[in-house]
């Protein structure tokens, strides 16, 4: 009697094995969803603009919840915060129309500074900025690249610049960066391999697999888990 008892007790099994693994898949991709929606980013450098802070071939993980962006009202109800500083790195959409394409540069100035670059060396409301994070490569630039202003960063601006001043194009050439465009602060390159300056140009299958196959033999070991200052 008591082990048909406890045959009638054990309850039977309700699901199959198929249906709890596609389960447990369902809920790892909803987390993993929200927290490269709501959370971090992935991005990769394309260009020299950052050198030597960031590197063409660094893969980062962007973290977007220190700058809740703006740009959608939801994002920022959820995501909490801090004011920008100057010498922040940030990830944004590219001003003035290409929404389309993410950017990595340093808040040099913020809302209500008035900026000025005379010899290559910027003044933040006329006292010398101390940059050691800024290299110059490539001697003088032509038209306002090494003099520009004074100006004044208009409200809900910041002003952004490369970490390579002679190569890189910036708020110099296309204006204010709007606060709202900022997606985010760069905080860990979790991968970097030596890519060609030119990479992102070579869009064809086979640009693609050829870079698929060198990227390991290429890699930067030294660069992996760095922290972004």
């Amino acid at each position: 009697m008591c082990q048909m008892s406890a045959k009638k007790a054990k309850k039977p099994r309700t699901k199959n094995v198929f249906r709890e693994y596609l389960e447990m898949l369902t809920e790892t991709a909803v987390f993993v969803f929200f927290i490269l929606t709501f959370v971090v980013q992935s991005f990769g450098i394309p260009t020299g603009s950052m050198e030597h802070t960031l590197l063409v071939g660094d893969f980062l993980l962007v973290n977007k919840m220190i700058n809740a962006s703006t740009a959608f009202p939801w994002e920022s109800k959820i995501l909490p915060s801090r004011k920008l500083r100057r010498g922040d790195i940030v990830a944004f959409k590219a001003p003035p129309e290409n929404l389309k394409i993410d950017y990595v540069k340093r808040v040099i100035a913020l809302e209500g500074d008035r900026l000025e670059i005379r010899d290559k060396q910027v003044l933040i409301n006329g006292q010398p900025l101390q940059e050691k994070y800024k290299v110059h490569l490539y001697g003088r630039l032509p038209l306002e690249g090494d003099n520009f202003g004074p100006v004044t960063v208009p409200a809900g601006n910041v002003f952004v610049m490369g970490d390579n001043r002679d190569n890189s194009a910036d708020s110099r050439v296309w204006g204010y960066l709007p606060v709202n465009y900022i997606k985010g602060r760069p905080w860990l390159i979790y991968f970097s391999y030596k890519a060609e300056p030119d990479a992102y140009l070579k869009t064809s299958l086979s640009e693609k697999l050829k870079r698929f196959l060198t990227f390991l033999p290429k890699a930067r070991w030294d660069r992996f888990l760095r922290l972004i200052r």
